[in-house]
């Protein structure tokens, strides 16, 4: 049991009255939490005091080393090449890593990525690979090094020994309302990051109504306190603030997503997805110094185009258990709903889109979870084809429902018409990326 510096009682105390807490301190709360010696209920206070008076980018930093030291670290040292981490912070429709990662792979980067489930309305990346018939996420340390060794690129769940002070810090403050600073966000996002031990960590931070951080503002200040914290420890550090007002690509829901990020890898779906993907890869390029900022997007363009992050992305499916024909006919290999049902409400012009309620109405059809022990369907969701400023007309969907049952279909129809609006006149698109932090002179591609 961890010898506290002070009475448990006296930090807390400090922090209500919005004092800094050194690292020492932090550190020594976080063993004693996981320990036993500092109790739930002290915990839970300390956070609500933190959350309400500011924790300082100090203590963020302390507190991401005291949730490192909390478990066990990946070792990436002995892997030749650049290794590097692409990390969201989760939205509606976003299969970034199952792009973003062949086209590095294929770019002689490495990528040892340790992902998560899907929670509520945001779709997580293992739930979605494990739609590929006989996809297997349960890899050891020493069977992902190997992997990244042979094909650049594995993608596994995290285990219960690496940072487990972030489970139990972020099961409490779900409970206790404390999911909502942004001290305590870096710090789980940026341990996670460098327990995983890549020596480059890119990091795409939503923002809309889709996202966790809705105002841009909050966003772009998270962005900024990651970067420090990852350069603070050694680690290559950029981020995109990009945005998550609308769903990012045209699926949502596991199966769906991965088809549409394979029909990306093959340059059959052009859009935003597709657009973020090339910014975030020619990003990683820049950071780890594998191409330069003017030469970077020419260079994602080669990747896609020559079929040369299709087949990485194929390589991957088949050295995780997969059905490599996925990469070919994902229509036909994925898991598929029953009742698949269009929409066409238009003429007129898609005037504003309901992100997050889109989001937790494919959950409802069985695509997401509630809780962490639920189930989900991975043929079930929904295909939102317009985007705001779009015109639609008559005969094209604008969205197509996924559903077990027809009477699923029918409630999810019936909610479209109030989460995504049609009307009249020109609307401006929503720009994309909006702002860069840790990285100078990417051009844009849009």
């Amino acid at each position: 049991m961890p010898d506290l510096p002070l009475e448990t009682p006296v930090l807390i105390g400090r922090k209500r009255d919005g004092e800094e807490l050194s690292g020492d301190d932090l550190r020594r709360l976080v063993e004693g939490y996981m320990s036993g010696a500092v109790a739930e209920e002290q915990m839970s206070a300390l956070l609500m005091a933190g959350v309400i008076r500011g924790f300082s980018d100090a203590e963020a930093v302390a507190l991401t080393d005291a949730l490192v030291a909390s478990g066990d670290t990946v070792d990436l040292s002995r892997l030749r090449g650049p290794t590097v981490d692409k990390h969201s912070t989760g939205g509606v429709g976003d299969t970034t890593t199952l792009v973003v990662a062949p086209i590095l792979a294929a770019a002689g980067l490495q990528l040892a990525k340790l992902s998560g489930r899907g929670l509520g309305h945001t779709g997580g990346t293992l739930d979605k690979l494990e739609s590929i018939p006989g996809f297997r996420v349960a890899l050891t340390p020493d069977e992902m090094r190997a992997q990244v060794e042979r094909i650049g690129l594995a993608v596994a769940a995290a285990t219960a020994e690496l940072v487990p002070a972030d489970k139990r810090l972020y099961a409490l403050r779900d409970v206790t309302g404390t999911v909502p600073s942004r001290a305590l966000i870096a710090a789980s996002v940026m341990s996670k990051k460098i327990a995983g031990g890549a020596s480059h960590v890119l990091l795409d931070v939503k923002t809309g109504d889709g996202a966790f951080m809705a105002r841009r503002e909050d966003a772009s200040a998270l962005a900024e306190l990651c970067v420090r914290i990852g350069t603070a420890r050694g680690r290559r550090t950029a981020a995109l603030v990009t945005d998550m007002s609308q769903p990012l690509g045209d699926g949502i829901g596991n199966a769906i997503e991965v088809a549409v990020a394979v029909e990306v890898l093959r340059g059959e779906r052009p859009g935003r997805l597709d657009e973020l993907c090339r910014e975030l890869a020619a990003a990683a390029l820049v950071l780890t110094g594998t191409a330069a900022a003017v030469d970077a997007p020419a260079f994602v363009d080669e990747l896609l185009g020559s079929g040369r992050a299709l087949e990485r992305f194929r390589r991957f499916v088949v050295a995780q258990g997969g059905d490599p024909a996925v990469a070919d006919r994902p229509w036909e290999v994925l898991p598929r709903a029953p009742e698949i049902v269009e929409w066409r409400p238009g003429p007129g012009t898609v005037t504003a889109v309901r992100c997050r309620e889109l989001g937790e109405l494919a959950a409802s059809l069985g695509a997401g979870r509630r809780r962490k022990e639920d189930d989900v369907d991975p043929a079930v969701g929904l295909e939102v084809l317009a985007r705001v400023g779009d015109h639609v007309s008559p005969d094209v969907p604008v969205a197509r429902v996924h559903a077990r049952t027809r009477a699923d279909a029918e409630r999810a129809l019936a909610r479209l018409p109030t989460l995504v609006d049609i009307g009249e006149g020109q609307v401006a698109p929503v720009p994309l990326v909006l702002e860069r932090v840790g990285l100078s002179g990417v051009p844009d591609l849009g």
